[in-house]
This record gives C-alpha cells, sequence and structure tokens, in this order.
C-alpha cells in the first residue's frame, strides 16, 4: 500500500545541477534568503547590525527587495501592516540584544492582531552559547526569553543545516491560525561561515488548517437558526481569515444584525441594514447585545475593548468561534468552537437552514438595528461633538474608498474605532491590539510597499507622531505613496482627558514638540497645516499627489461620554 506521504518528489535535472556546483562565496545567511524566496518572499523589512552582517551581505545576491526602516520597532510595524495586507508572513530581520529588543513592542502588537511576521535575528557567535565565553557585544544571557512571551512561537538555529528547515517550520507556524509573529535566531559565524550546503530551490510550508468539530457547528447551527433575537459580533479573526463574505451570507441568512470589533473593522458592511456598526462602547449597544438569545461571536476573545471594559453582562447563549485556543471562552462561558472563522462560519453556512420567512410580527431586525443606532446618535447629538464627527467625514471623503488607513493611539483614531466607515475589509488597521504608541506611520509605510497602486493614511497624535519621525527619511527614501496626518493638540491629548477626568489634573501630558511642516520639508517631504475647515481638501490634495506627505491639524479634541458602568 503505498499513501501520499511516502511520496518523495524526485529532483529536477537543474536541482541536481545546482546541489552538485553550488556557486561560490554564498554563506549562511544565503541559506536564509534563498529559503525566504522558495517559500515565495519578494520583500523583507529591518536594519542591519554587526552580528547579522552575514545575512544582509546575502540580500545582496538575491533578487528580495530590502526596505530598511530606522529603528527596529518602527520595522515591526511596517513588517506587522505588509503581513495585514498580503497575508504572508513578512520577514523581519534584526541584530542581536538592543536592535532586537527594540522590536518587542512591535511584536506585541502583531500579536495582539493576529498579524504574520517572521522575525529572523542574529545571535552571538555559537562559542559564546550553552555557558562558554562571556563579554560579547550585545549579548543577553537568554535572547530567546525575551521573546518568548510575545510571539507565537521561538525557533533556534545552531547549524546551517537546519536553516531551510528552521525558516519553513516558523513561516508555517505564523501562517496557521491564529497568525502571528514567530521568532528564529541565527549565530553569527553560523550567517557568517561560507555554506558547502547546496542552493536552496524549493519551499513546502502550507499552514495547517484548522476546521471545527462538525458536533459542535451542528448544535450551534441548531442554537442560531432556532433564536428569536440573534446578534453576532465580528472580530479580528474574521479580517484574517478573508472570511467577510461568508459572514454576510450567514448573517442574511439568520438575520442577525452585526457589530464589528474594533480589530474587525470591515468585517461587515458599514451600511448593510443589519449593520451595528462598531458602537461598542456605546451602553445602548451594550443593552443590544445582552439582550440577545444566541450571540455568536466570531473570531473575537471578548476582550476589553470588545465587551464595553467588561461591563457587558449577556443573559442568552453565547456560541464562540476563536483559532486562538487561549482565548476560547476565556472571558465568557460559551459553546466554544475551536477554529478558523472562514472554515467554521462556511460549515454553518453548510448546516443553518435556508432563510426563514419574512417577519411579519413586531419588529424586524432592520428595526431594531435603526433603532439602537437611532438612540447612539441621539447620545452624541446631546454632546456637542460636531468638531469631532465632521473630521472623521472629511477624512473619510478625502480618503479613496480602496485605500487603507492606519491608526496610532490618539482621540481621533479612539473616535474612528466607532465611528469611521472603512469601505471594505482589511482596509482599517490601528494599534488597539496592544495599545503602543507610534504604530500609525511606519505601519502604513509598510502597507505602501505592499500594494503601491492606492494611497495610504496614516493618523497620528503629535505625541505619537514624534516616535516616527525618523521615518520620514524612509518614506522619502522610497518614494512611498503615504500621507500622514497629525493631530496637534501639544500633548498626550488622551491620557489629559484621562487624567483630568480622575485626578482633576495632569501630569506628564504636556509636550514640546517640533514644526511638523518644517521638519517634514527638511528630508524633503512636502507638508501643509490644515485647519478643519480645509482638512477636506487639503488631505484629498496630499493623497492624489505622487511620494509621500504630511498634513498637520492644530485641533484639541475631545472624546465622547464614556457610557460602560463604572
Amino acid at each position: 500500500m503505498t499513501h501520499d506521504h511516502d511520496l518523495v518528489l524526485k529532483p529536477t535535472a537543474a536541482q541536481t545541477e545546482a546541489a552538485l556546483n553550488p556557486p561560490p562565496g554564498r554563506n549562511g545567511g544565503d541559506l536564509v534568503v534563498e529559503t525566504l524566496a522558495g517559500l515565495g518572499t519578494t520583500t523583507v523589512f529591518g536594519l542591519p547590525g554587526q552580528h547579522a552582517l552575514g545575512l544582509f551581505d546575502a540580500l545582496r545576491r538575491s533578487d528580495l527587495r530590502y526596505i530598511g526602516l530606522r529603528v527596529e520597532n518602527n520595522a515591526g510595524f511596517a513588517a506587522d501592516a505588509y503581513g495585514r495586507i498580503t497575508g504572508e508572513a513578512a520577514p523581519l530581520l534584526l541584530s542581536t540584544g538592543p536592535g532586537a529588543l527594540t522590536s518587542l513592542a512591535a511584536l506585541q502588537e502583531a500579536a495582539a492582531a493576529s498579524a504574520p511576521v517572521l522575525a529572523i535575528s542574529s545571535q552571538i557567535p555559537t562559542a559564546g552559547l550553552g555557558g562558554g565565553r562571556h563579554g560579547y557585544l550585545h549579548e543577553l544571557p537568554d535572547q530567546q526569553a525575551s521573546f518568548r512571551g510575545v510571539v507565537k512561537s521561538v525557533h533556534t538555529v545552531r547549524t546551517q543545516s537546519q536553516i531551510p528547515s528552521v525558516i519553513e517550520a516558523a513561516w508555517k507556524s505564523a501562517l496557521t491560525a491564529p497568525h502571528g509573529p514567530v521568532w528564529v535566531e541565527i549565530p553569527q559565524d553560523v550567517l557568517l561561515a561560507e555554506t558547502p550546503i547546496p542552493v536552496v530551490t524549493g519551499g513546502d510550508a502550507f499552514p495547517e488548517e484548522l476546521p471545527p468539530r462538525p458536533e459542535l457547528t451542528a448544535l450551534a447551527a441548531h442554537l442560531l437558526s432556532n433564536a428569536e433575537r440573534p446578534a453576532i459580533i465580528a472580530g479580528g479573526g474574521v479580517v484574517r481569515a478573508d472570511a467577510s463574505g461568508k459572514l454576510r451570507a450567514l448573517a442574511e441568512r439568520l438575520r442577525a444584525p452585526v457589530v464589528t470589533t474594533y480589530g474587525g473593522k470591515g468585517a461587515f458592511p458599514w451600511t448593510h441594514p443589519l449593520s451595528l456598526q462598531s458602537w461598542l462602547e456605546d451602553r445602548h449597544m451594550t443593552d443590544f447585545l445582552e439582550d440577545a438569545d444566541v450571540l455568536l461571536v466570531v473570531g473575537s476573545g471578548l476582550g476589553e475593548l470588545s465587551s464595553n471594559y467588561h461591563t457587558f453582562k449577556p443573559r442568552g447563549r453565547i456560541v464562540q468561534v476563536e483559532a486562538d485556543l487561549g482565548k476560547l471562552e476565556a472571558n465568557h462561558p460559551a459553546l466554544g468552537i475551536h477554529a478558523d472563522a472562514r472554515l467554521a462560519l462556511q460549515a454553518l453556512l453548510e448546516t443553518v437552514p435556508a432563510v426563514r420567512e419574512d417577519e411579519t410580527a413586531g419588529e424586524t431586525a432592520g428595526d431594531r438595528v435603526r433603532g439602537v443606532l437611532d438612540r447612539v446618535a441621539a447620545r452624541l447629538a446631546d454632546q456637542e461633538l460636531t468638531l469631532e464627527q465632521g473630521l472623521l467625514k472629511s477624512i473619510r471623503a478625502a480618503l479613496p474608498s480602496r485605500s487603507p488607513s492606519f491608526w496610532d493611539m490618539t482621540i481621533l483614531s479612539y473616535w474612528a474605532w466607532s465611528a469611521f466607515d472603512p469601505r471594505g475589509a482589511n482596509t482599517m488597521h490601528s494599534a488597539q491590539g496592544a495599545g503602543g504608541l507610534g504604530y500609525a506611520f511606519p505601519a502604513a509605510l509598510g502597507a505602501a510597499v505592499a500594494d503601491p497602486t492606492y494611497p495610504v493614511l496614516a493618523v497620528s497624535g503629535d505625541g505619537g507622531a514624534l516616535y516616527g519621525i525618523a521615518e520620514l527619511a524612509t518614506a522619502r527614501q522610497y518614494d512611498l505613496n503615504v500621507t500622514w496626518l497629525i493631530v496637534d493638540d501639544g500633548g498626550y491629548g488622551i491620557l489629559r482627558e484621562y487624567m483630568t477626568d480622575a485626578f482633576g489634573e495632569t501630569t506628564g501630558t504636556e509636550l514640546a514638540r517640533p514644526d511638523y511642516v518644517a521638519l517634514a520639508e527638511s528630508f524633503g517631504v512636502p507638508g501643509v497645516r490644515t485647519s478643519a475647515q480645509k482638512l477636506e481638501t487639503d488631505l484629498a490634495k496630499a493623497l492624489a499627489a505622487p511620494g509621500p506627505s504630511v498634513v498637520v491639524l492644530p485641533a484639541v479634541l475631545r472624546m465622547f461620554a464614556a457610557t460602560h458602568l463604572g
């Protein structure tokens, strides 16, 4: 009997010739870049460093495109965005110790958002590992330990023959649901030494599928099809799995209203009659979701932001589909289905009965959706927040429908989480997963590298913008189509508001900052100072012009009143 896994592909004549006569001058770094190319990689991000020089020298002999940023954390954000846009595992090349550690906050965001990043770092020479010599530059007692609690998996190389298999295993891990960042480390001497190993000519690292258990989807389908008031919370897992079409089909079949989490923005059409949009921090929305007799949660762990700061107290049955096993039923008891969102939604579509007859008695699902959105709108109208709402409308009008946007942790972004129409799945991204500053601009650069056909928008406050100023040089060097909107309120605006509300005064929130327009122009990047009245025109003009640009908006914004229970 012959099994498929018993079949071994015979090398081609070209592969045999390449194996017997490898080109001279190759080193361990060549094995890395050859393996990446064999897996389909076209682009890598990173910064060179002393221990990683063998890897960067190998790039010179490859066809891979290298995008060098100025700070490792920003390179991580760029790789994160490239992974989100393309669905590929974006390689991030780092050097030992300080260089590697500087990427940690970016890798934490990638982990929280399930963005596939393949971080490859150098390590001190093998003579210094395992209790050997000490005193190497950049040396850490255990470099892996700094990453093990942040990334999805850690992979180590100690010999050149391990490189192709380790890189393939890491690639597979990054792209198996839930997607996420992975870590590979390779000693300096392994990267530098000339290699006798043949050229790597192929790769086979297909991610594992994560289908739902059939008995669980059968029960879930029964609960949903018999529910009187079903509702759906769609999270980032729907976006990562490219499952928005299946979500819409199931929602329409069940006539179930859908609210998207902040990480799930765009998973469901904003203007659809069943769309509850993203008003998760509104008490009216929390009440509505609590009233569902069956609540389907897809691709969300119902964490702090998705549960209105843990005030959500569901009265009905929860069905939770989640690829991350650690998040399954972590915050609420549920019928937990450990599965990729796309496969689970497909199974439900195949199991849930055909569309029910039109509702004739009482409120329809569409009526209930309009009712709760009207209550949200009335609450906002009472707070005189026309400036903030007007800014979002101006941005939406200026931004082409298919252009992606990247948002930092700033007041306007907090508004956008709830109130901005992304006009499509996988188009709006923010740092709400881990919540670190400085995400928007370097991430937007990574997205522009991934797809240069549409301009990309980055939105930062002046505090968060200071994290990414160095990347204006990157934007200019590679002529990337990114427009950076900086809302300048003189400090950390959201922290100013939090501290004022909590303590009546602030500490450490007020900032000296540069003239951002003049600073941008010193990098050769056009800049303009705008106003709320001119924002739509100035932003549209900047987005339409090729290459990078900066638009500065001096404005002090307010958040809508907190509606969660204290």
